[in-house]
Order: structure tokens, then sequence, then C-alpha cells
């Protein structure tokens, strides 16, 4: 009976699939090759980046993904500004060190590099230090510490440092005296060291430059170099000025070669040079790449334009009945000039409605949380910490709250390769409460009125206020 069933089936005819296109066997493909997606070589990944504020971000990026290319894709879907200042920053937690990733290097090498035991992290931030000496090369490179070629004439120009960074057949010598971490032990030594294209060397014998006194310390191709971020605390370092080289496929913290310099400008110069020594002419490219192709048609190398709404902008009057637009430019201006005086005597009102000075200065902590540039109870080391990692070029700051004393502000400037603090100090006039930087010859209102005075004026300061510190959320 099953049989004569089962033949009864199959006598049915079949009915003919009119969009015989559509269909997937098991056993033969019906689909045409040219409706098939195209297959692409690259494969994807899964990276994690984190920002200050230890916020983070999955991004599923390709396996030849750049840093840039991160970075343009974080600026993108956060609709930051894109000032060229925008770094990818890898950090090992575990052993205290920190690195700014060149833009053209692959995210996925960097990561395989990572131990899996440690929690190593990539953070987004600026970094307005990244290409500082190309602007300003005599600034990264002291007089003592840089020697030319015998043929070279002592008078060296910008461009001319910048040329012989960059060329293959001649290189500045850098030297001065470094600590250096003997290996396997926690002793440290001050050495004189030599920098070479062919790789950095120390004297065995004093200062002497002969041959036979020098001994190779470490070739920079098949490693990378870092900053230390903890200071003296991990590895007993005598000065905070640590940097180190860490193999590509090193087994820990036993092979890096650690050195210490002195002060700022020393390591700087050293670190500087050694990164115009391994990249060379990529880092000039990566340098000049956002200035290049504007009118090209990558969209990673075009500056952020004003959208079609905001060109349509225009300036309103709603003070009558009915609002207008105020065709006359200087009218508009000087309405908002007005609008931004009547801002600041509200302002004023409102912290001068408060009977007590401490109340009134509640309220103008307030008036400036909102800021991106104040940050509120931090210590002077985090707050080094923070400029540091922004990099040191004249006129990055930022504001926050005095440990010291609970009732004042401290302004935090990078300066000269060096961070200086001052202290904003509240003054009580007549009822009103002001802040002053120079004991009350110049007084303002707020600290969003100080700090955009400041901006534009010089005053006491030995800068003008430039790029702030800020702690981005992703």
């Amino acid at each position: 009976r099953r049989k004569k069933k089962d033949d009864n089936v199959l006598e049915i005819p079949s009915i003919p699939n009119p969009f015989p296109e559509l269909c997937c066997s098991p056993f033969a493909s019906v689909l045409s090759t040219s409706l098939l997606p195209k297959a692409t070589s690259r494969k994807k990944q899964v990276i994690k980046v984190y920002s200050e504020d230890d916020t983070s971000r999955a991004l599923e990026v390709p396996r030849d993904v750049t840093a840039r290319d991160v970075c343009q894709l974080l600026i993108l879907k956060n609709h930051y500004i894109d000032d060229h200042s925008w770094t990818l920053f890898e950090q090992l937690t575990h052993a205290g060190l920190g690195r700014a990733i060149e833009d053209h290097e692959l995210v996925m090498e960097v990561q395989s590099n990572w131990i899996m035991e440690e929690e190593n992290k990539l953070y987004f931030r600026k970094n307005y230090a990244k290409y500082e000496f190309f602007k300003n090369p005599l600034g990264f490179f002291p007089d003592h510490m840089i020697s030319f070629p015998s043929e070279t004439s002592a008078a060296i120009s910008h461009s001319g440092i910048l040329q012989m960074f960059l060329s293959s057949s001649t290189y500045p010598e850098i030297h001065g005296y470094l600590y250096a971490k003997e290996q396997g032990k926690k002793s440290w030594k001050k050495l004189y060291f030599i920098l070479r294209r062919s790789g950095l060397y120390f004297s065995t014998k004093g200062t002497s430059k002969e041959p036979r006194h020098l001994q190779f310390f470490c070739e920079f191709s098949n490693s990378d170099m870092y900053m230390s971020l903890t200071g003296k605390k991990i590895s007993g370092a005598p000065t905070n000025y640590g940097f180190c080289f860490k193999p590509n496929k090193s087994g820990g913290t036993r092979d890096l070669k650690q050195l210490c310099a002195d002060d700022e400008q020393s390591r700087t110069c050293w670190m500087t040079a050694i990164r115009l020594l391994k990249y060379g002419m990529q880092l000039y490219q990566n340098y000049m790449q956002p200035y290049q192709g504007r009118s090209g048609c990558s969209p990673l190398n075009l500056t952020p334009m004003r959208s079609i709404s905001e060109n349509s902008l225009v300036a309103m009057d709603f003070s009558g009945h009915r609002s207008r637009i105020i065709e006359n430019p200087t009218e508009a201006l000087s309405v908002a000039v007005e609008e931004g005086l009547a801002w600041r005597r509200r302002g004023c009102l409102r912290l001068n409605s408060h009977g007590s000075p401490i109340a009134m200065s509640n309220m103008g902590t307030s008036i400036h949380r909102s800021q991106s540039w104040f940050h509120h109870k931090i210590s002077r080391e985090e707050a080094q910490r923070l400029i540091l990692q922004h990099g040191l070029v004249d006129g990055v700051f930022l504001v926050r709250d005095s440990q010291s004393n609970p009732k004042t502000f401290v302004l935090s400037l990078s300066h000269g390769l060096k961070i200086k603090h001052f202290q904003i100090v509240p003054l009580e006039d007549d009822g009103k409460l002001f802040y002053t930087l120079d004991d009350g010859h110049t007084r303002f209102t707020d600290l969003i009125q100080l700090v955009e005075f400041y901006q534009l004026n010089k005053g006491v300061l030995p800068c003008k206020l430039k790029h702030y510190c800020a702690r981005i959320a992703l």
C-alpha cells in the first residue's frame, strides 16, 4: 500500500517554476553569478576604543585599517570637528607605558603584539604636539644636543633641519646624557648617548665618540618607543621623564630597554629624533596628507564643511510682536553684542541674589561646570598627565578646583615644554563676586569670561590660552 501511495505521488506532474533564478537547490546553485555580491577579501574584526572618561565604543573595521582611518571613523560617528590633532593612543596598563600610534600604522598589527593576560587599551584623544616639530623644529632640537656633519654650515634654517632629518644621505647627530636601567637589575646608570642613523649608542669612556668606545644599545626597526606614564612608581627611575623601547615580539617587561632624561626638553628631543629616524618621509606625508587633495574625491581628506542648513542661517529679531530678519550685517553684530552683555548681566544678578559669598561661589561653579575645559576635583599630578597626553604645545590648558584652597581654582597651562599652574582667586567687592589672576587688577564675573579673555589676550600669562584638554565621551 505504501509503495502504491508513493507511486501515485510520483505520477503527479510537476508544476514549472516561473522564477527559476530565485530558487536555490542544495545540490546545484541556480543563482546567476551576476546576482551574487562580489566576495571581498578584506576580513573584518571588532576593536574597542576608549575615551578620556573611560567610555568605550566597539568598531567593526577591516584588518588593514590604519590609525588615521579609525580616528576619521570616530570623528564622523561622534560629529567632532576634524582639526587634524585626533590621535589613537596605545596604553600598556600593566607596564605603565603609552605611545601615540602613528597615522599610517595598522591597528591590527599593534594589537597582535599585545599579551593576552594584560589589559591593554586603545584611547581616542587629541595630541596637539603630534606634528608640531614640522612647524617649529628649532624648538625641539636645542643647540647643545644636536650636531651636524662637518661639511654643513653652522647656521641651519628651519627647513634645513627638516631636510637633513628626512634625507637619506645625511642625518644630524643627537647626543647627551641619559639614565639607562641595567638589564636584569634595579639600578640606573648615567651614560653619554649618541643617536646615529645606524642606531642608538652609548660611550664607555666619558663623552668619547671614538668607534672603539661606542657600544650599541638599540635599533628601532623591530621595536616601538613608549613614554613612561607612571614616572618613578613602577620602574624606580631617577626622574619622571622616562621612555623605553619594547620589541614587537617580546615576552614582557623584562625585554624593555628603559631610559630616563633629566628634563622634558631632553626627552622630547630624543623621542622626536627617533621618530624621524624610524619613519622618515612617512611622517612628513602623514603631516601633509590633511592639506593635500582637499578638492579630491577621498572623503577622509576633506575638511569639515558647513552643511546646507548652516549656510542658510540668518539673524532674527524677536523683540517685537512679529519676528523679522535682520538684513544689515552691522545691526546683526550689534544685536549679538547686546545679547551677550545681557546674558552677562543676568548671570551677575543671579549670582548676587544670594546673600552669602559661599552661595555665590557655588552658583559660579555651576555655570562653568558644563565647559569642556573645566575639570573638577583632580589633583595636580593628574592635571599634568592630561596636559602631557594632549601634547606640550604652548597654550594647552585646563581649569580645575584647587586642592589646597577649596574656594579657589587653578589654571594649568603648558608653555616652553613645561606645565605651569596659576591660582584663580575669588574676590568680593561691594557685595559682588569676581575672579582674578593678577590680584584684582583684571576682574571677571565668572570663569567663562576669564577664559575667553585670556584666549584673546596674554595678560599676565606667558602665552594665550589656545587648546583646552577635554574629557570626551564616545
